[in-house]
């Protein structure tokens, strides 16, 4: 039995949250259903030829059924992780001297009738047991278990199978499928798409990542929407959480971008942007296949904004890091394992309502949160909850794809 050894944190100034991919894959895998049989047709050896080598999770022998032409029957957990990894990167993020630690854990949950969609963020510093991990050089010498690690160390440890196996233990979801990013698979997918536009609500400064945004709305793809991710002294109160709203920011504002008939209605675009994903992800041996990949976007792509949630998992502050707050943990995923719509507590840190967000006519409005010139103050407006959704502790923050947000930007003086 080996005495399990982990990675170090890189320097703060190297760190790599990639909370965009889920969409971006979500988006990329799109393309074969919404942009017409005969632009599929045409593209699918260049898309089937651009995959990279998958990565074998456990339990990938057992065969999957789904249908040929269609949506993924039920519901479906899909992981996403960013790497901090710099091997095969532009020298200008630095030397390959980080280790390979997920900086960016998220977890893509589907209802079973295909009404909503739960992306789950889990803060990097949170500790977590990490279960035995299978050493895929040596099958018989699987790594040992360990009670009390940060769940971002996971990725150096035994690879994306331990961190979809510490997941699944986490949370008590199955997850079938999973993926793996590096900084330039967020440069090439925000370039394919176009640029995404994100409101800034106070200016962000940031000297390690080399971001400095005024207030204002700024359309951001390639490096700046990298580094716009990656910040984390620029904006809230500078810790991974408040980092984690601004990423939301940025969703949300995607997921609008991806759903509008700017990006839907233009094949080549689509394209792009599934030939950016399919060449700068790993991806798990389930989630190579074609059919699965169309089967999972069908499943997707009719999901309302309002039915969209980022949450982050909600936790508590300890010496070094932060763990799970279990009680209110257990609520949201007692919902999610019920395929219950949820309605979150509040906004993630980091964030400040849009001042020039559009009002929806069904949206609730606090009749006293009217300001004197009879304008209706944002931050007093909710998406309607749908029918029947579940109540989540006021602690479980996050929003919805179809919320207007900011991000809350912090100076120098202020670091």
């Amino acid at each position: 039995m080996r005495t399990p050894t982990i990675a170090r944190h890189g320097r703060l100034k190297k760190s790599n949250p990639f909370a965009t991919i889920t969409r971006f894959l979500a988006a990329a895998l799109a393309v074969l259903m919404v942009s017409g049989a005969s632009v599929a047709a045409i593209a699918a050896y260049d898309l089937a030829a651009s995959v990279k080598p998958g990565v074998e999770l456990v339990g990938d022998d057992t065969p999957v059924s789904i249908p040929k032409i269609g949506a993924w029957e039920g519901g479906l957990n899909l992981l996403l992780v960013g790497s901090d990894s710099r091997k095969g990167q532009d020298p200008a993020f630095g030397e390959d001297d980080t280790g390979d630690l997920n900086d960016v854990t998220m977890l893509l949950h589907v209802s079973a009738d295909h009404s909503s969609a739960t992306v789950v963020s889990f803060p990097r510093d949170m500790y977590v047991p990490i279960p035995s991990c299978p050493d895929p050089e040596d099958e018989d010498n699987p790594y040992p278990s360990m009670s009390y690690q940060k769940i971002n160390t996971t990725l150096s440890y035994g690879g994306l199978p331990c961190t979809v196996l510490t997941v699944e233990e986490l949370t008590g979801l199955d997850i079938r499928f999973a993926a793996e990013v590096q900084f330039s698979g967020v440069i090439a997918m925000s370039n394919a798409v176009g640029g995404v536009p994100v409101c800034v609500g106070a200016r962000i400064e940031d000297e390690y990542t080399g971001i400095f945004l005024d207030p204002g709305e700024h359309t951001l793809m390639g490096v700046d929407a990298l580094q716009f991710l990656r910040t984390r002294h620029g904006v809230g109160d500078g810790s991974d959480l408040t980092r984690i709203g601004n990423q939301q920011v940025f969703l949300s504002s995607l997921m609008r971008t991806i759903k509008s008939a700017d990006t839907l209605s233009d094949p080549a675009k689509l394209y792009s942007l599934a030939k950016a994903a399919l060449s700068n992800v790993v991806l798990s041996t389930q989630l190579q296949n074609v059919d699965n990949m169309v089967a999972i976007a069908m499943a997707l792509k009719d999901i309302p904004l309002e039915q969209i949630n980022f949450v982050q998992y909600p936790t508590g502050s300890v010496d070094g890091g932060v763990e799970p707050n279990v009680e209110a943990a257990d609520a949201l995923l007692a919902a999610l394992a019920t395929d219950q719509p949820i309605q979150l507590g509040g906004a993630t840190g980091g964030t400040l309502p849009d001042p020039n967000a559009p009002v929806d006519p069904n949206a609730t409005i606090d009749a006293s949160a009217v300001d004197a010139d009879g304008a209706v103050v944002p931050d007093a407006v909710t998406d309607p909850a749908a029918p029947g959704a579940t109540v989540l502790p006021s602690d479980i923050l996050g929003q919805s794809a179809g919320q207007y947000t900011c991000s809350d930007g912090r100076t120098l003086d202020d670091q």
